[in-house]
Order: structure tokens, then C-alpha cells, then sequence
């Protein structure tokens, strides 16, 4: 049990390390390549984010572990909207642009409704059991395709930064690389110390793997882009805030479960549709809180009720393992 808490301890030090060292070197090249903030956050910053994620699934595939795998992508999304950005507007009140609104947002939702389809094969076409195929994989894969190929669209049209921003960090670019291949190992080890840590303590305790993955897993993956948002709205740079939530969910189902399918197709247990249900609810409740609200703002109190919202669906799975 010692050595399983340490693992996972050590995996996301690890993780936290690694995803922290690759989002400044690869921000750096995309700061050389004069790219805009809202673009920064919803690719650049949102893929270093989710990269632990991303290598989380990718070994829990690998070992079959698809509880882990479907539970890490779920709970996460719902950990970015319920508690980073609810805790990022209790520290610093989100502005969001009307592009954010009407797009990036939306297409966080349909993400969350394409998994729900996909993976309940039993509801939709009576099978005998629900799975996410490898045809299901490759489906998530291309609405990526289109999510990047709108984000390049964007990026065209954002026009180049404002020079000499004092909040940047610019590294050279063998030190930008340096950092990129030491993040990259840092989250390999750490999602493999997280991911054996995780398992053995779930067969230990008796809780089972999806918990686990929507508790433990999906809050250490997220530390990354807790960290990034809280930094980025006490810098005055809110596209780069909501843009890494946003754009960390639309990965998190579109890529990272998208390219888990693909190696390996995962077993759906449809318990899980409550946690799709709530990372809809999250979504919905991003939206009409940005939408109602006049100059498109998330403040304090709105913060305070989401991440409220987190403590009570914890509570809700907790209550249902026993």
C-alpha cells in the first residue's frame, strides 16, 4: 500500500514536472512562430495540459485497463470546468470573448454528446455490450481533425501578437527543445508510476478502477492545467485560461480517448453515463453562466458555484461505490 501511494505520489510529481516543462518550451516556439494568445491556449497550452492525460490513457489501454483509461478523460473534463475554472474565477474573474461563446464552447458540448453515442452501443443498437471500437476511435480522431483545421483557420485570422509582452517567457530555442524531450520523458515515467500506483490501490481498498480514474487519476492529470489557468488570469490573459479548459476537453474525448479506441478498443460500462451526464451538465453550465451574464464574464460567485458543484458529484460517486 506504501509503495502504491508512492508511486502514484512520484507519477504525478513527475507528470506535473514534465507537462510544466513542455508547455514552456513548446509556448516558446509557438511565441517564435507569433502566434496569438486564444490559439496558444486552445492548442499549444491545452495539448502540453493534457499531455499526462494523454499518456495516462495511452498505457492504460496498453495494459486493458479501460475503466481507468474512459474514467481519466471523463473526470478530467469535469475537474477542468468544476474546479480550475472555478477556482481560477475565485482568484481572478474569467472575461471571455464571443468567439469562446459560440465556438470553442459548443464544440466542447458536441464532444461530450459524440462520446455518449459512441460508447453506448447497448442503448442505441440493443449489442449485448457497449464498447468504444476502433471505429469509434477513428471517428473521435477525425472531428479532431476538424477541430485543429478550425483552430489553423483561426489563427490566420487572429492577426500576429502585440511585441514585447512582459508577461512572456522566451527561451531559446535548444533550450526550448531541451525542455520539450525532458517534459516528454517526465510524463511517460509519471503516467506509468500513476497508472500501477492507481491500480494497485483500487484492487487494495476495493474501490473499483473507474472511481479511481474519476477521483485520484483525473485530479492528478489536471493539476497541469489548474496551475497554467490560475497563472494566466492573475497575468490578466483570460483567452489563455479558458482556452486551456476549453481546449483541454475537446482533447481529452477527441484525442486522448480517440487514439485509446485506436489501440485498443475499451469495454463501456454504462454506469459510467452518469459521469457523462454530468460532464454535459459541467459544459451547460459553463455556457449559460457566460451567456447570461453581461461582458461575458465568469466572477467570483459564479466560481464558488462550480466549484461547489465538483464537492457534490464527488460525493454522488463516492456514495455510489459502496
Amino acid at each position: 500500500m506504501f509503495l502504491s501511494m508512492l508511486l502514484i505520489a512520484g507519477g504525478l510529481a513527475l507528470l506535473i514536472f514534465g507537462s510544466g516543462w513542455l508547455v514552456d518550451g513548446s509556448s516558446s516556439i509557438a511565441r517564435r512562430l507569433n502566434v496569438s494568445d486564444i490559439v496558444i491556449g486552445l492548442t499549444v497550452v491545452a495539448f502540453g495540459t493534457s499531455s499526462p492525460e494523454l499518456v495516462v490513457n495511452l498505457i492504460a489501454s496498453f495494459n486493458g485497463s479501460a475503466d481507468i483509461a474512459i474514467g481519466n478523460v471523463l473526470g478530467s473534463n469535469i475537474f477542468n470546468v468544476f474546479v480550475i475554472l472555478g477556482i481560477t474565477a475565485v482568484v481572478m474573474p474569467v472575461a471571455v470573448k464571443n468567439n469562446t461563446v459560440w465556438k470553442e464552447i459548443p464544440f466542447s458540448l458536441l464532444a461530450v454528446l459524440v462520446i455518449f453515442f459512441v460508447a453506448n452501443d447497448h442503448i442505441i443498437d440493443s449489442y449485448p455490450n457497449s464498447e468504444i471500437s476502433r471505429a469509434d476511435g477513428l471517428v473521435l480522431l477525425s472531428f479532431f481533425s476538424i477541430f485543429m483545421a478550425y483552430t489553423f483557420i483561426l489563427a490566420k485570422q487572429s492577426g500576429p501578437l502585440i511585441e514585447n509582452e512582459p508577461e512572456t517567457k522566451t527561451l531559446s530555442l535548444s533550450r526550448a527543445i531541451i525542455y520539450i524531450f525532458a517534459g516528454l520523458a517526465g510524463l511517460f515515467f509519471g503516467g506509468r508510476f500513476l497508472v500501477d500506483g492507481a491500480v494497485a490501490i483500487s484492487r487494495n481498498i476495493g474501490l473499483s478502477e473507474s472511481v479511481i480514474g474519476l477521483t485520484v487519476v483525473a485530479a492528478g492529470t489536471s493539476l497541469p492545467e489548474l496551475a497554467t489557468s490560475i497563472t494566466a488570469a492573475m497575468r490578466k490573459k483570460s483567452d489563455i485560461a479558458i482556452g486551456n479548459v476549453v481546449g483541454s476537453n475537446i482533447f481529452n474525448i477527441f484525442l486522448i480517448l480517440g487514439l485509446s479506441a485506436t489501440i485498443r478498443p475499451l469495454p463501456f460500462n454504462e454506469s459510467s453515463n452518469f459521469d457523462i451526464g454530468t460532464a454535459l451538465i459541467s459544459t451547460l453550465m459553463m455556457f449559460m453562466i457566460i451567456f447570461t451574464r453581461k461582458g461575458r464574464k465568469i466572477d467570483r460567485l459564479e466560481g464558488g458555484i462550480l466549484f461547489t458543484s465538483f464537492i457534490v458529484y464527488t460525493v454522488l460517486i463516492l456514495n455510489q461505490s459502496r
